[in-house]
């Protein structure tokens, strides 16, 4: 069954659900509001839909969930911040991105991806793909590449970041086809978009902040990187028949410091569940086409575990480690 008509079943089911008081840890926790760092800039995909979680959750802890944009570093700002400064009371976590157990093994970073958070929660992943603007004189994923192989080095292309799934899954491909093309990175989606409008990139490497654009006439989608094709975009080829015969995905999660009470954990991690399985919240990832991947606490951890030691791996065979 796709995960779309999971999302359903999931959202009938919430329905249903007797209202519940509050959860509490002992000492009450949460006895004032609780900050959500989200390590990008407002207005973006991944912005809009946490702020919906954000809002939801806060019924759920009887406290309010203040979001606050700390972008930079390709989204590891967010979690460096609070992995560095937040104290372990549960009151301040941070959405983790890939890209937090990517960057240490390609540069020297603040933070252990192994030792310096407490996992809460895994949500979600990105559905991400190229496009190229609507007047470009690529029309399928096939030239582009072909025009890639002809003209070494002359593609730019804009990621939201060094380090981001977008950029190393390029990498990859570039590899794979035996191609060279440069990438421009950038803040967010929101920046890669209007820097691939502006035409001051040949290609974007994203994910579904690209979609609006597309179902605009702005850009045109060339391939995306699920197993599946794209709900909106049936016509357009995955890697996985394009010959390049993976799947990219980016998934995140919520995460605090280092160190912090398992019953606070568990209190954020109830609440968050009953945000991200309700029906308002399912709508706003139906619509940035994000399947729900639950994971709990002690599931995400373990997940997070086998993710840094992929991301190693992988980093490693590109030849993109630190020097």
């Amino acid at each position: 069954m796709a995960w779309r008509g999971i999302a359903v079943l999931l959202a009938l089911a919430c329905a249903w659900l007797t209202p519940q008081a509050p959860a509490r840890a002992q000492g009450g926790f949460p006895n004032k509001p609780v900050t959500l760092v989200i390590p990008w800039p407002p207005g973006g995909p991944t912005d809009r839909h946490l702020r919906v979680l954000a809002e939801i959750a806060a019924k759920h802890l009887g406290q309010q969930v203040i979001v606050e944009n700390k972008p930079g570093g390709s989204g590891t700002l967010g979690g460096a911040l609070v992995a560095a400064t937040a104290k372990p009371d549960g009151y301040t976590i941070a959405q983790l991105p890939l890209t937090i157990f990517r960057l240490p093994y390609m540069q020297k970073t603040t933070w252990d991806p192994k030792k310096d958070f407490t996992f809460i929660i895994h949500l979600t992943g990105y559905t991400l793909g190229v496009a190229v603007h609507a007047d470009s004189p690529w029309k399928t994923w096939k030239e582009l590449l072909a025009y890639a192989k002809a003209n070494p080095g002359t593609l730019r292309y804009g990621t939201s970041g060094t380090a981001s799934t977008p950029h190393l899954t390029m990498e990859r491909i570039a590899d794979i086809e035996g191609i060279k093309w440069t990438q421009v990175p950038f803040k967010g989606e929101a920046e890669s978009s209007a820097a691939l409008l502006g035409k001051h990139v040949e290609v974007l490497a994203s994910g579904t902040g690209l979609f609006p654009l597309a179902q605009a006439g702005q850009l045109r989608m060339l391939v995306v990187w699920t197993e599946q094709r794209a709900v909106q975009f049936p016509d357009v080829p995955t890697l996985m028949e394009s010959g390049q015969n993976f799947v990219s995905a980016s998934p995140y999660g919520l995460a605090g410091p280092k160190g912090m009470d398992p019953k606070v954990v568990q209190v954020l991690h109830d609440a968050f569940q009953k945000a991200l399985m309700d029906p308002a919240h399912l709508k706003a990832l139906n619509d940035i086409s994000q399947p729900v991947m639950y994971k709990n606490s002690a599931d995400y951890a373990a997940y997070a575990m086998r993710l840094i030691a992929e991301e190693q791996e992988m980093i490693a065979k590109l030849g993109l480690g630190q020097k």
